[in-house]
């Protein structure tokens, strides 16, 4: 990360003519639209799940879990085509105030159970289904296998406020601009889970589990008024209280955690009207 911002920098200060602080104009920002796409890494606090369905009800205590970065290529990362492959943000947004946006997107996680861990369960499982424990017991893929991977999608609404920071570096640019930026945001989880349950046949499709709140603060980049790169570090809170895990309505879980999440992305800024 270090060496994208000395090549951000090295672009501002080479490429962008500076000027005296008197004749200085700073870059505006009211009323402009904004929109990036980026990618994130993502890190999950220990969680317990319940699985209930007719015939079994249990928890899972302090199942441990990752997300899952795509290894790198750029047909998977640059494509918009593909854009669900890797863990990827893109949002769009406004600023209704000089300092202050309002934005809708997405956070496409990914999250993965760690597999053969040995958890904790209470509860209780219909014996016919073959599974022995007593206090605890091994996640094995044929007991389960539980991922968010098309993926642990938060969609979100954010409020941000954007400070130019430039003056503290003594830059003066027309067309360079260093942003401090932190936000709120609040929206809902629409995960693809894939879930192999007791054996039974998974349930593939989006489905709403539940809701999530995040706080985020970043450094943002801009170059020539139009264009920016930004990284940030975001944090919060994931509730799902029904996740579907197989074919059958009578089947579900629940489970939250707290994340991390480091992101970097590009984009634009621009006016649709004058």
């Amino acid at each position: 990360m270090k060496y994208i911002y000395c090549v951000v920098l090295y672009l501002g200060m080479s490429t962008v003519g500076f000027s005296q602080k008197k004749d200085f104009k700073k870059i505006e920002n009211k009323g402009k639209f904004f929109l990036y796409w980026g990618w994130n890494r993502g890190y999950y606090s220990d969680s317990d799940i319940s699985f209930k369905g007719s015939d079994y009800d249990f928890r899972l205590a302090k199942v441990q879990s990752k997300d899952k970065p795509s290894p790198f290529s750029f047909d998977k990362y640059l494509n918009p085509a593909n854009m669900t492959i890797p863990q990827t943000n893109y949002r769009i947004g406004y600023f209704f105030k000089e300092n202050y946006t309002i934005s809708l997107g997405v956070d496409h996680m990914k999250y993965v159970m760690i597999q053969d861990q040995t958890v904790a369960i209470d509860g209780y499982i219909d014996p016919s289904y073959g599974f022995s424990y007593d206090d605890t017991i091994d996640l094995t893929e044929e007991f389960l296998k539980f991922e968010h991977t098309d993926g642990l999608n938060y969609v979100c609404v954010e409020v941000s406020r954007f400070d130019d920071i430039s003056s503290v570096f003594g830059l003066y640019a027309e067309n360079f601009q260093i942003n401090v930026t932190e936000g709120l945001g609040l929206g809902f989880l629409f995960p693809k889970t894939n879930s192999t349950l007791l054996g039974k046949e998974r349930y593939d499709d989006f489905h709403v589990s539940g809701y999530g709140i995040s706080g985020r603060v970043g450094l943002d980049f801009t170059i020539y008024k139009y264009f920016f790169l930004m990284t940030e570090l975001k944090g919060g809170f994931i509730d799902m209280g029904d996740i579907r895990t197989t074919q059958s309505s009578s089947d579900s879980a629940s489970q939250n955690f707290w994340y991390v999440q480091p992101t970097i992305v590009f984009g634009g800024k621009f006016r649709l009207f004058k």
